[in-house]
């Protein structure tokens, strides 16, 4: 049962950013919405801001990940963490989105 639990944030995180990526021309209800789906997939509050942190973190592992490649892993950690933040900053209406959306999903049993 708790690997369906994770398995179920990783697929509302990717709902997130597939909805996001979708609706890049509508900046201010880009990630609005994709939150509100993603936080609905997701099944409640915590799990649906639990699933929209997730890619900011990816995004800042990534980025460490590429710059240790290339011989930097200081500056690969610093970088990561600037952009992690950078990304977990700016996505304000995917966490507000989530916490709506996990809000209105119905109660999923334990």
């Amino acid at each position: 049962m708790v690997q369906m639990k994770n398995k179920s944030i990783v697929v509302s995180a990717l709902w997130m950013i597939f909805i996001s990526m979708a609706l890049f021309f509508m900046p201010a209800v880009n990630g609005l919405v994709g939150g509100a789906v993603g936080g609905y997939k997701a099944g409640s509050i915590a799990r649906g801001l639990a699933a929209s942190v997730l890619p900011a973190i990816a995004l800042g592992a990534a980025l460490w990940v590429l710059l240790a490649l290339f011989d930097a892993p200081i500056l690969g950690f610093f970088g990561g963490v600037a952009v992690g933040l950078w990304a977990l900053l700016s996505s304000a209406g995917l966490l507000l989105g989530a916490a709506i959306g996990g809000a209105l999903a119905p109660a999923r049993p334990a």
